[in-house]
């Protein structure tokens, strides 16, 4: 991990560890999530991937030769 020096004026970085400290966290850690936000990895996308992971483990499959149904079957009601 690299460090990182910011220039923040002093009321603003006195408000934003009031609102670490009601949140629990720190200033540091704030930061550290928007980056990472602002960078593209989001929790969504960490979840999506780790679903897809649970996904592909579980063996869950439509055979070996796919779906052998149509849509039209699928909601045939006859």
């Amino acid at each position: 991990m690299t460090n990182l020096t910011l220039v923040i004026d002093d009321d603003v970085l006195k408000r934003a560890r009031i609102k670490a400290l009601e949140q629990g966290t720190s200033v540091n850690a704030l930061v550290r999530d928007y980056l990472a936000k602002l960078a593209g990895e989001s929790d969504a996308k960490q979840a999506m991937a780790e679903f897809l992971a649970i996904v592909k483990g579980s063996g869950a499959s439509s055979g070996s030769g796919g779906r052998t149904w149509t849509r039209d079957e699928l909601y045939d009601r006859n």
